[in-house]
C-alpha cells in the first residue's frame, strides 16, 4: 500500500461515517422513513475487504448495508435518494433502506431477513464454479446470524463444494439488543466453521491494516483453491441496532471506551505519523465529503417521487420458463423488461467548494484528529 492508497482508504471510511452522520439527522426530521440501520464504528471492516477486490467480484449484505455501497464506488447521491423513497435512488426508491442493488458494480444488494442471504451467497459461488472465473464473493452479516439454519447450510454446501464465498460475521457483540454471552454458546464464532472443516480466523475489526491482510489472504486462497473461509471481525457500533433503538442494554462507559479504538481516528494517526500528512489535508478531505453530503441532500430535494405506475415496472424479468396464458393477463408484466432495471445515469455532481490549501508536512503528528470528532454524534 504506497501513501496515495493510504489516504484514499481513509476518504472511504470518513465518507461512510459522514453519510451515515447525515442519514441520521435525516431521519430525525422525518426526511427518511421505514427501519435505519447505521454503520458507524464498523468502518475498517468493510473498507478493509472490499479494497481487496477486483471489479468483476462480487459483495451480498445484510441490512445494514449502506457503508459497503459506499466503500463499493456508489454515487452517495443514489444511495441517499433510496433511502429517501425517490425515484432517482439506487433501487428505484422501492427499497429503502435495507436493498441497496448495484449489479454493475457486483453489489447484490443487503437483505431484510437475518442470516437470509447466507444461501444466496452460496449461490453466486456456486455460479462462479460455473464460469470457470477466479471471482469471489464476500458475505457480510452480524454476529445475531449465527444461530440461524441458513448460517450452517450455507457453511456446509459452500465447503463441500468448494465455493469461493467469504464469510464474514462482522461481531458488534449485539445481536439487536441481546449481547453476544446471552446468545451463543460458543464465544469466538469462527470457530464454528471447524464442523465444515473450513478455513477460518478472527481480526480485529477496528484495525484497517489487520483487516486488509487477514481478507487479502482469504480472498486471494478462494480465488486459487475455490476455498470458501469463515472470518470473525470483531467491531462495534456507537449506535443502537436502528433509529428506534436507544441502546439501554449498554453503558454509557462501554461505548465511549470502545470509541477509543474509532477506526478513522487510528487511522488518520497513522497517516499523520507514518506518512507524513498534515493535519490541514485530513480537513480539507473532511470539508470535501461534507460539501459532497450538501450536494447529495440537494440532488435528493429536486429528485421526483416513483410514479403510481412504477408499482407495476421491476415485479417481472422476461422469461420463456413464465406461464404466458397466464401472465399477460397481469399489468406487472405488461410493464416489465427484458434486462433487470438499473437508475439511469446520474448528472454528475456540482463542484464543490475550493478546499483549503493544505500545510506542508511536519515531522510531529498533533494529538487527536477531529476528523473523527463526531463519531457519537
Amino acid at each position: 500500500m504506497n501513501r496515495d492508497e493510504a489516504f484514499a482508504l481513509y476518504r472511504q471510511m470518513l465518507l461512510i461515517r459522514r453519510f451515515e452522520e447525515r442519514c441520521a439527522q435525516l431521519y430525525v426530521e422525518g426526511k427518511i422513513g421505514g427501519f435505519l440501520h447505521l454503520y458507524i464504528g464498523q468502518e475498517a471492516v468493510g473498507v478493509g475487504a472490499i479494497s481487496q477486490l477486483r471489479p468483476d467480484d462480487y459483495i451480498i449484505t445484510s441490512y445494514r448495508d449502506h457503508g459497503y455501497a459506499l466503500a463499493r464506488g456508489s454515487d452517495p447521491r443514489s444511495l441517499l435518494a433510496e433511502l429517501s423513497g425517490k425515484a432517482t435512488g439506487i433501487s428505484r426508491g422501492k427499497g429503502g433502506s435495507m436493498h441497496f442493488y448495484d449489479i454493475p458494480r457486483g453489489n447484490f444488494g443487503g437483505d431484510g431477513i437475518v442470516g437470509g442471504h447466507l444461501p444466496v451467497a452460496a449461490g453466486i459461488g456456486y455460479g462462479i464454479r460455473l464460469k470457470g472465473t477466479e471471482q469471489v464473493c464476500l458475505c457480510f452479516f452480524g454476529d445475531g446470524a449465527v444461530n440461524e439454519g441458513a448460517f450452517h447450510e450455507a457453511l456446509n454446501v459452500s465447503a463441500l463444494w468448494d465455493l469461493p464465498v467469504i464469510y464474514i460475521i462482522e461481531n458488534n457483540r449485539y445481536g439487536m439488543g441481546t449481547s453476544l454471552d446471552r446468545a451463543s454458546s460458543v464465544k469466538d464464532l469462527y470457530q464454528r466453521a471447524s464442523a465444515y472443516g473450513m478455513p477460518r480466523r478472527d481480526v480485529n475489526g477496528m484495525d484497517l491494516v489487520a483487516c486488509r491482510t487477514v481478507f487479502g489472504e482469504a480472498i486471494e486462497r478462494a480465488r486459487k483453491t475455490k476455498r470458501p473461509a469463515l472470518i470473525e471481525a470483531e467491531t462495534y457500533r456507537y449506535r443502537g441496532h436502528s433509529m428506534s433503538d436507544p441502546g439501554k442494554y449498554r453503558t454509557k462507559e462501554e461505548v465511549e471506551e470502545m470509541m477509543k479504538s474509532d477506526p478513522i481516528l487510528q487511522w488518520g494517526k497513522r497517516l499523520m505519523e507514518q506518512e507524513r500528512f498534515a493535519q490541514a489535508e485530513l480537513d480539507a478531505v473532511d470539508q470535501e465529503i461534507l460539501a459532497l453530503m450538501e450536494e447529495a441532500v440537494r440532488f435528493v430535494e429536486q429528485s421526483p417521487d416513483p410514479t403510481p405506475q412504477s408499482l407495476y415496472e421491476d415485479v417481472y424479468v422476461r422469461s420463456p420458463y413464465i406461464n404466458m396464458k397466464a401472465a399477460e393477463k397481469d399489468p406487472a408484466w405488461r410493464a416489465c423488461v427484458r434486462e433487470d432495471r438499473v437508475p439511469e445515469t446520474l448528472p454528475p455532481p456540482a463542484p464543490a467548494a475550493p478546499a483549503p490549501k493544505a500545510a506542508a508536512p511536519r515531522e510531529a503528528a498533533p494529538a487527536s484528529n477531529p476528523a473523527a470528532a463526531k463519531v457519537g454524534s
